[in-house]
């Protein structure tokens, strides 16, 4: 009962996660739409262009030297691309069809040059997806689903909202424990929403023990498939209820096989890498006070783009450690210059980068007077000390502020006679 309980719950929360999204959870009838229509996930047709413009590491990906050289002998047929998706070492299944084979073509004839951009950025956030994957024993070639949700452009955001790698709702990222607020959005940290959707992932694998149905509820909900499932006679097999999918869904699954293949037979297409800029040895700092990203720049010899690249959780620069826990990341050397200069960094230009006071004198009226003057109280401070500093007397203290003896606490505001 509490299995049912629990899984009830979940259903209901990733409904209101679809409708959030734009996706209406009530799948339209089989006759309305042409079940052989595919619709093209939103990343995959997303211009590179306009990809490399938006992502804060466009300077740090470059054309390969020897370029792409796209001619149609690297085209394949059926056959061969069938033994291709075959042969990778997957525990997930990898069949080859119709709808497989445009997505195929569609990386292969229509868009090397991402293709070519999509290996260059892998190469940097493989490590991070794979680890994330590790922890809960999630097979390996999970690592290839942000190609299909982001286009592995960690400050993605769909025109539903869903932001980051792996295209978190916010509702959604706040159940898996990603932050969001004025000044951070986790979301769009590339390890913390690597592990918060390998933990979504598994909790959808302990509903459905099929990694291909997995696959689809991440990217329609639970509810979609669970309908499709029911209007296919109660079949559990993806390529069963395909046609009770909606209509982006059914093109999900596909285009995953198709970034699994591009991303392992690359080399056949004549396509390479972009080279990557980014800094692979690079580690994290926990940040406990507020800290601009201008201070580290100044300080540790690095550029902004490059902080920005490695930390595009941070919405504004800043890094808000005394309210929240954060996180840096750095390459390995900036971090021994941070540790080794931590006081100056943060201490330099402190009030300029992060004007947030914590006392403010407010102005106060008192008839018959022109001109108030407040004193805050220091730790030490008396006020017989005070009334020194201010020429006046104890005893003018007192009766300015209703104190009936000499007890003042330190933070305190002091009204000068």
């Amino acid at each position: 009962m509490k299995k049912i309980f629990a899984f009830v719950i979940f259903i209901s929360i990733y409904t209101f996660h679809l409708y959030a999204k734009g996706i209406n959870p009530l799948p339209s009838n089989v006759e309305d739409e042409m079940i052989d229509e595919i619709e093209m996930p939103a990343s995959i047709l997303f211009p590179i262009d306009s990809l490399l413009m938006e992502w804060h590491a466009k300077h740090f990906l470059s054309p390969a030297s020897n370029g792409i050289t796209m001619d149609s002998s690297t085209v394949a047929n059926d056959s061969v691309y069938a033994d291709r998706l075959a042969r990778i070492p997957s525990i997930m299944e990898m069949p080859y069809n119709d709808a497989v084979r445009k997505y195929i073509d569609q990386y292969v004839e229509k868009m090397p040059s991402k293709v070519s951009y999509l290996l260059g950025a892998m190469n940097f956030y493989a490590p991070i997806f794979e680890e994330a994957l590790a922890l809960y024993d999630l097979p390996n070639e999970l690592k290839y689903l942000p190609i299909i949700e982001s286009s592995l452009n960690p400050k993605a955001v769909s025109k539903a909202g869903a932001g980051g790698l792996w295209q978190f709702m916010v509702k959604t990222g706040k159940l898996y424990n990603l932050k969001y607020n004025s000044l951070v959005d986790e979301r769009m940290d590339p390890i913390k929403a690597s592990f918060a959707a390998a933990k979504y992932l598994n909790d959808l694998y302990k509903i459905y023990n099929d990694w291909s149905l997995v696959i689809a509820a991440y990217n329609c909900g639970p509810g979609n498939v669970n309908k499709a499932i029911h209007r296919a006679n109660g079949s559990a097999d993806y390529w069963e209820i395909y046609p009770y999918l909606p209509r982006e869904t059914r093109g999900y699954v596909p285009a995953f096989i198709a970034a699994n293949y591009i991303m392992n037979f690359y080399c056949q297409h004549n396509i390479q890498p972009m080279n990557s800029e980014l800094p692979y040895d690079t580690d994290t700092l926990i940040i406990s006070h507020n800290l601009h990203f201008q201070q580290i720049v100044d300080l540790c010899n690095m550029d902004m783009e490059s902080i920005r690249a490695l930390n595009p959780q941070y919405k504004n620069d800043i890094v808000p450690g005394e309210s929240m826990d954060c996180t840096l990341r750095l390459p390995f050397e900036a971090i021994a210059t941070f540790i080794e200069n931590e006081d100056s960094i943060y201490n330099h230009k402190a009030k300029e980068l992060l004007p947030k006071r914590k006392f403010i004198d407010m102005p106060a009226y008192r008839k018959g007077a022109k001109n108030v003057t407040y004193h805050t109280i220091r730790s030490g401070e008396t006020l017989g000390s005070i009334a020194r500093k201010y020429g006046t007397t104890v005893s003018a203290l007192r009766a300015e502020n209703g104190l009936k003896g000499n007890n003042i606490r330190a933070g305190k505001r002091l009204i000068i006679p």
